[in-house]
């Protein structure tokens, strides 16, 4: 329990995910690097999970479940025309997974105006891919945004509700990552090309994994 709380384990996750970013073709160009170590990254991060939250267990379960369920993601958008739907339904049951999380602590939409403003920049972001979002994927699509938005609007309400708390701002910080991350990878799939794309999807992507196991409380201290 000791070795994940050490900053050298931060340190692996950050290599691992720097490799995986690396095995892009503007980068190392070799695939096999992103089927080593972006699952490891993903793997590192629920390591540093684990020992967190032992004092909120039904937070820490459903914050496991979602960074397991973000795992099965990765390992299937690995293969990107295959694994899209597979990876779309396993990230999307993620997020319904911290919303859970979320929910335990202040009700779902305790403040209203957070899902007002991810309301209105999923459907900007729908609106602008929706013409190259092919048909099958539509509905998907749209269910998943719905998680997002709803999983980021829901960590900004407890970050309102508590804006002394760091925790708090790390974990309003993390959903907004994701919808970032995710907005990216999207644009990337069904707008064009984006430069170094695995760049920006990935990096912001883990910081807001992070940025959400950051919010469970961290093991308390070895006297």
């Amino acid at each position: 329990m000791l070795l994940v709380t050490h900053p050298s384990w931060l340190f692996a996750t950050v290599g691992a995910a720097a490799l995986a970013i690396a095995a892009a073709p503007w980068a190392l160009n070799a695939p096999w690097l992103a089927f080593v170590f972006k699952p490891l990254a993903t793997l590192l991060i629920i390591a540093l999970a684990w020992p967190r939250g032992c004092s909120t267990p039904t937070l820490r379960r459903w914050v496991l479940a979602g960074l397991l369920l973000s795992l099965v993601g990765d390992v299937a958008l690995l293969w990107p025309q295959q694994g899209f739907l597979p990876g779309l339904v396993a990230f999307l049951l993620a997020h319904l997974a911290y919303l859970v999380a979320f929910t335990r602590v202040q009700r779902l939409a305790a403040r209203v105006w957070p899902f007002v403003l991810y309301g209105v920049v999923g459907g900007l972001i729908l609106a602008w891919l929706w013409a190259g979002v092919p048909a099958g994927l539509r509905v998907p699509v749209v269910m998943y945004l719905i998680a997002l938005a709803s999983m980021a609007a829901q960590a900004l309400v407890l970050w309102r509700a508590a804006p002394a708390a760091g925790a708090a701002r790390r974990l309003a910080l993390g959903g907004a990552l994701f919808v970032a991350s995710d907005a990216l990878l999207a644009v990337n799939r069904f707008a064009g090309p984006l430069p170094m794309a695995s760049l920006w999807v990935l990096a912001t992507y883990w910081v807001a994994q992070v940025c959400i196991v950051s919010w469970l409380a961290p093991p308390p201290r070895a006297d």
